[in-house]
């Protein structure tokens, strides 16, 4: 599918607003209390949303449709879930080991090599969603990229408050910057390069398993207490809009 130059300008801003949420984090720490915050909570809601309602099934539809044959498409659909699996089993580690060396710092900041993992991960996270950004609007056109946008541009502060949470000063001097540069990065990517379908839909696959993980994680500590509600009702709100739209 063509896409429009008016739409390409489209998807560019909305990198560049992803990027934003990162540059603009010394401005969000109204978000960092307890209870937690209503909106972070809602953001949670949404993004789980989207994965559930909207990238899950497609790309089941992807799986029967992308093979010639029996044996080819169920091992695309194995292919696509495996990978769910390891984005999730990836962002576990991840949190796990960030968790870890706080537990034995009693400073405000991580250690050096704690942090760099830590943002390596989402730094490659951030490409994949600056790189699938221009594939939904090609795909589904500029409504489907406009939701896609949405979720994770909600999703992106979430991540942002945990990362600073882990991290600090050091992710406000170096990390968000990194992130920053990785969606934009992996947007640019996309209008040079194209890969193959089947490795697309195993990006996606990996992406969808890895929000369910940052999102879960950051709700479900108890001393955090979460807003159910608004997860709930922000869940609840944009599977709606996905079923209509």
């Amino acid at each position: 599918m063509e896409i429009a130059i008016g739409n390409q300008i489209g998807a560019a801003l909305v990198a560049l607003i992803f990027a934003s949420v990162h540059l603009l984090s010394p401005r969000l720490v109204f978000l960092d209390r307890t209870p937690r915050s209503v909106w972070l909570s809602t953001a949670g809601g949404v993004s789980v949303a989207y994965v559930f309602v909207h990238l899950l099934p497609e790309l089941a539809e992807f799986g029967e449709l992308s093979g010639e044959g029996e044996t080819e498409e169920g091992a695309l659909e194995v292919w696509i879930y495996l990978l769910a699996l390891t984005g999730l089993v990836v962002f576990y580690a991840l949190e796990r080991m960030a968790q870890r060396h706080a537990g034995h710092r009693s400073a405000t900041e991580s250690g050096a090599g704690a942090f760099w993992l830590h943002l390596a991960g989402f730094a490659i996270y951030n490409f994949l969603v600056g790189y699938l950004l221009e594939e939904q609007l090609r795909e589904e056109g500029l409504g489907g990229m406009l939701l896609y946008a949405l979720a994770l541009g909600l999703h992106f502060v979430v991540n942002d408050r945990a990362l600073y949470a882990h991290h600090g000063p050091r992710y406000l001097r170096e990390g968000r910057w990194l992130l920053a540069v990785a969606v934009l990065f992996g947007f640019a990517a996309s209008l040079g390069y194209e890969i193959p379908q089947g490795w697309i839909a195993g990006a996606f696959g990996f992406l969808a398993g890895s929000v369910v993980l940052n999102v879960i994680k950051e709700e479900l500590p108890e001393e955090r207490e979460s807003r159910l509600w608004a997860f709930a009702l922000g869940a609840g709100l944009y599977a709606a809009l996905l079923i209509l739209a």
